[in-house]
């Protein structure tokens, strides 16, 4: 397998859905910080693993707030509930550079999912955190954000993003 890299512009991984991550050892966590240092090194707070080639339901996030690390790896993620509450943010894409579009989401997740060593856990998340796990979690689905806005801005978008490969 070649190291991953991060994909810049639009490729057809992006609209699969990523498998179910089965075993848990050196491999994947070597995986896992391997996607670490490609998100620190473009300047994001999020990452799926088909963002960088690989068709795995491992996505991290890391708000970095005030500058602090914070990782949270996702691996095997399933949002279990969504508030009617909704928020809107802007979002976009460290494959997509300069685009971006505010996209409207519940403004508070539940969500279960393992670490990368096994672990069961579920979170609550609300306001930003909530939009990026969404996020990211889409990219896992075979969903990009552009598809969460009106078909008129969607393909405004998308045109742009096919350019930019």
């Amino acid at each position: 397998m070649t190291e991953p890299a991060l994909i810049r512009g639009f490729d057809p991984i992006f609209r699969k859905k990523a498998a179910p991550v089965t075993v848990f050892d050196a491999d994947l966590r070597r995986t896992v910080d391997r996607l670490y240092e490609i998100l620190y090194a473009a300047g994001g707070i999020g990452l799926g693993a088909n963002m960088v080639g690989l068709l795995q339901r491992i996505a991290i996030v890391d708000l970095q707030p005030g500058g602090v690390r914070t990782p949270l790896t996702l691996i095997n993620p399933e949002i279990t509930w969504m508030s009617e509450e909704r928020q809107t943010f802007e979002e976009a894409s460290l494959c997509f550079p300069g685009i971006g579009a505010p996209v409207t989401r519940p403004a508070a997740i539940r969500l279960t999912y393992r670490d990368a060593d096994g672990a069961e856990w579920r979170r609550e998340a609300e306001g930003w955190l909530a939009q990026v796990i969404q996020h990211e979690v889409d990219y896992l689905d075979g969903i990009l954000f552009p598809d969460r806005l009106s078909r008129l801005k969607r393909d405004g978008l998308m045109k742009k993003i096919r350019k930019i490969r």
